[in-house]
């Protein structure tokens, strides 16, 4: 069939159909199009990351944070870890009782046996039990708002090698601006940026995005910045792929430090935790994680 097109080889129609991709007589719409169209792109990011691991190391352990209906994850195991038996895991972290318990019973009638579902918040999944001491992977696609900072706080923890983000929603930054306009720092002519209230919140979100990837980068990882796909598909389309090089921190470290001292965001720097944390005006938070090593 001509919608058929759009579906990888070997690709499994009964997943898509349970994940409603495809409906039961293995026709597609426009919006599950898209929405295929979005996360096979992901994929195609994520695979050479993951080729890469394998060559050094026997398997892979995945963690996806804020799974939802756990497509990314389903898709990424059809696609490249069904294929092989290596040990590879994956888990689907999730707040939301039923989708956990639907993605449970998915991945039982599809036989995939090396897919977890955990009903669990970020902070809860940083010390159970239920998941590795290491994870080589951190997924978090379309977390909103802090989601996506604590989906890092948790890679860095669990020392993950590659981290693969797509923010969403972020607001905390922008309230932050918001609230210090009328102070002192409102005499800077820089403070024009956020002045308006749409401004301030795009301005915002892309100041937090920056500031994510200096915490990595002040972490030790290599990162690179890109669209994931046109704007005619999604307005949040802005993926963040960290890789861990054991780069230095020094620089990135002192960077983060002073664009939240001149944009007035001090009282955030226990958010954007770095393992190193240079002389400034503020003090030091308490809660500082160590650098991975």
């Amino acid at each position: 069939m001509e919608q058929m097109h759009d579906v990888k080889p070997g690709q499994s129609i009964e997943l898509l159909k349970e994940l409603h991709i495809l409906t039961r007589d293995g026709k597609m719409n426009q919006d599950s199009r898209r929405k295929l169209k979005q996360v096979y792109h992901l994929v195609q990011f994520i695979e050479p990351l993951l080729v890469e691991l394998l060559r050094h190391q026997p398997a892979i352990d995945l963690v996806d944070h804020g799974a939802g209906k756990s497509y990314l994850g389903f898709l990424l195991y059809d696609l490249f870890f069904k294929a092989r038996a290596d040990g590879s895991h994956i888990y689907g972290i999730e707040t939301r009782t039923e989708l956990v318990d639907k993605s449970r019973q998915l991945a039982g009638s599809l036989g995939f046996e090396r897919m977890s579902f955990l009903n669990l918040s970020v902070a809860q999944s940083s010390t159970s039990d239920q998941l590795p001491a290491r994870i080589d992977v951190v997924t978090a696609l379309h977390a909103c708002n802090t989601a996506t900072d604590d989906a890092i706080k948790f890679a860095v923890q669990k020392q993950a090698r590659c981290i693969i983000l797509v923010p969403c929603c972020q607001a905390e930054v922008a309230s932050v601006l918001k609230k210090n306009k009328s102070t002192q720092r409102a005499r800077d002519p820089l403070t024009e940026l956020w002045r308006h209230p749409l401004h301030t919140r795009e301005f915002g979100s892309q100041v937090t995005n920056v500031l994510r990837c200096l915490q990595l980068e002040a972490h030790g990882y290599q990162v690179s910045v890109t669209e994931l796909v046109g704007w005619e598909h999604s307005m949040k389309n802005e993926l963040i792929i960290a890789t861990f090089k054991d780069l230095p921190r020094e620089r990135p470290a002192a960077r983060l430090n002073e664009v939240l001292r001149s944009l007035g965001l001090e009282e955030m720097q226990a958010r954007f935790f770095t393992p190193l944390l240079v002389a400034t005006d503020s003090a030091v938070p308490e809660n500082i994680d160590q650098a991975v090593r």
